[in-house]
């Protein structure tokens, strides 16, 4: 489907969207995201990211400025400093996080360095999570390390009718450790993890839609529920979730900017190859205070 038509030196330029997966995500083409972009355009991608919560902008060459700018047509882009002691870490620009395997003398460059990564929402153990986060893909591995997006929209509005009324109203608890990447690693207790508690069931403020709001990773228990009562909800909830119905799995490729909305969306990255290089620089967007 066609989504904007303008002259870029005369020539007529079409901005396409194609969808990815019946339950979320599309692939826009037809704009060079380096450039400028008017205001019609923002306005149709910000609205094809309400439709389809994930966007992939396949072939783009942009610098960690352009990708900003860009993160900036969806709200506040994060500014919190990453700078880290070890120089070597390229996270020393402000706002910017890169995710990476790589190592210079003997010390990874960024964060969330290898293998397999669960289920999670980025920010859900802070109590104004982000709204959205960009990836932009620098260097990938041959095979694997692809980033699954599932879809809390669908997944929620396939509940039978009795189970998602046992579930709205009740609250959980998230937590996040970056050093953590699966959840029998996040469920050890740690006195110094970040949490946040919030709905289980959140509606989008701008569809309107109702998704669940919870993860393998990051949700550990469901407040006022027993032990074992929240685990196997939890459990149950996690596994409907993540059927093959309700996600899209990105394989990436080297200049694909990625942004997702993090109210309705959950990631996580498969496996790859440890003596193979991944880089890839991400900006979140954060909602306002």
């Amino acid at each position: 489907m066609a989504l904007v038509n303008r002259l870029d030196g005369g020539i007529e330029q079409k901005m396409f969207v194609q969808k990815s997966h019946p339950a979320v995500g599309a692939r826009i083409t037809g704009i060079d995201l380096s450039g400028p972009i008017t205001e019609g355009e923002a306005q149709q991608i910000r609205d094809a990211f309400t439709e389809h919560a994930v966007l992939c902008f396949p072939g783009q060459k942009v610098t960690g400025e352009d990708q900003s700018r860009f993160a900036s047509l969806f709200g506040e882009v994060d500014t919190a400093s990453r700078a880290s002691e070890n120089p070597d870490k390229k996270q020393s620009l402000r706002g910017v996080m890169y995710v990476s395997n790589i190592r210079e003398n003997g010390q990874p460059i960024g964060v969330l360095p290898d293998g397999e990564m669960h289920f999670h929402s980025d920010g859900a153990h802070r109590s104004i999570p982000y709204r959205a986060t960009t990836l932009f893909a620098i260097e990938v591995p041959s095979y694997g390390g692809d980033t699954k997006f599932a879809g809390l929209v669908k997944a929620f509005a396939s509940l039978p009718k009795d189970i998602k009324k046992s579930i709205e109203g009740l609250k959980a608890k998230h937590v996040f450790n970056y050093n953590k990447t699966t959840r029998e690693e996040m469920r050890q207790d740690d006195e110094d993890v970040a949490f946040a508690i919030h709905p289980l069931v959140k509606q989008h403020p701008n569809s309107g839609q109702k998704s669940i709001y919870l993860s393998r990773l990051m949700t550990r228990e469901i407040v006022g529920l027993e032990p074992e009562e929240s685990e196997n909800l939890l459990l149950f909830l996690f596994d409907h979730c993540e059927q093959s119905q309700f996600v899209y799995s990105h394989k990436w490729t080297p200049g694909d900017l990625v942004i997702w909305d993090n109210r309705c969306v959950n990631h996580a990255r498969s496996d790859f190859p440890g003596d193979q290089r991944r880089l890839l620089r991400r900006y979140t967007v954060s909602e306002p205070d």
